[in-house]
């Protein structure tokens, strides 16, 4: 394989349609991704799809340091199935094939006048793409849906999408690339569900579950709100595509501010605290019981239910239910990029 090309050299699975009572799962429109129209309304460089692939994520890391030049800024590979992927914390996460938006991009951002953006705001990057999926869900399937830091979207207290953005190889003089990667559930059944928490597209009753239409509504919001905030060189205070600044975007969406939080940090270390806000770089600020306000960049964020007699007793009643969202951590579930 040309470790410059994503995988695309195994047999394609199946498709599932109407097997065993199993949602229709038709491949993605590739003639309505490639449409001139389309790529050039959103800016995309170059839209890839594979049938097959260990991780879009993984193959545009490699590509890019191969060959910078053969990808450019809002170069898309999109895949029907994934073997391999990893999220956040090294997890691992795979779904039937053609149920999920799998998609990855190459970022090389700079401003309107080619000047590259500093990349402590880099940080950013993936909370941008969660608000551009979550205004897609929104509009494209009517599902109204609520972001999670660092990097999920819920629908109900469910994860139904997960994003991991991964600094890609420095050292040839361009601009640093971002990849950033994007995992949807789309027609996953809850017995298809990785965990109880996560939710699909299907499950939580959305208007449409074509895969093409929710990739397409994604790349068109995102690619808008990327560009504007590179013209604001990557300042999250600006106002965005005419709008509320990212910032704002983010913390008006983000339920998990006023939350009690146990952040889990790298080198096993925790944190249980008070989510207040979110800083000028999208780091979480949690206060603990002693008032101390710590600084939470990176790490895993598990929402806790405080203690009150009806939590309690709604506890209680969860566990003799089978629902999908009866546990007590809200949005721990896998789904695509963790």
């Amino acid at each position: 394989m040309d470790a410059a090309r994503p995988d695309d050299s195994r047999e394609p699975q199946e498709n599932l349609s109407g097997a065993k009572g199993l949602p229709d799962r038709p491949p993605l429109d590739r003639d309505a991704l490639s449409d001139a129209n389309f790529l050039a309304g959103t800016g995309i460089a170059q839209l890839t799809v594979v049938e097959t692939t260990g991780s879009t994520n993984a193959d545009l890391l490699r590509a890019v340091a191969v060959d910078p030049k053969a990808w450019p800024d809002l170069a898309v590979l999109t895949a029907e199935h994934q073997t391999a992927a990893r999220g956040r914390l090294d997890r691992a996460w795979e779904a039937p094939a053609r149920s999920s938006v799998l998609v990855s991009l190459v970022l090389r951002p700079v401003n309107a006048d080619g000047r590259p953006l500093p990349t402590q705001t880099y940080s950013w990057l993936s909370l941008l793409a969660a608000v551009a999926l979550r205004d897609a869900l929104d509009g494209t399937a009517g599902i109204p849906a609520e972001l999670k830091w660092p990097n999920d979207v819920l629908v109900r207290g469910g994860k139904i999408a997960g994003i991991l953005a991964q600094l890609g190889p420095l050292g040839d003089g361009s601009v640093p690339p971002v990849i950033l990667g994007t995992g949807l559930n789309v027609t996953l059944t809850e017995d298809e569900l990785p965990v109880p928490t996560a939710t699909s597209v299907q499950l939580e009753g959305g208007g449409t579950v074509d895969r093409t239409a929710l990739l397409k509504s994604y790349l068109s919001r995102f690619c808008t709100l990327y560009r504007s905030f590179c013209n604001a060189d990557g300042d999250a205070t600006a106002g965005l595509a005419g709008g509320p600044s990212l910032h704002k975007r983010v913390e008006t969406a983000m339920v998990t501010l006023g939350q009690q939080v146990r952040a889990q940090l790298p080198g096993d270390h925790e944190i249980i605290g008070h989510a207040s806000r979110l800083d000028d770089s999208g780091s979480l600020l949690v206060v603990d019981a002693s008032a101390h306000e710590h600084v939470v960049t990176a790490g895993d964020v598990v929402h806790l239910r405080p203690w009150s007699p009806e939590t309690s007793a709604k506890n209680a009643s969860d566990k003799l239910s089978s629902g999908r969202h009866s546990s007590d951590k809200q949005g721990s579930g896998e789904s695509g990029y963790a």
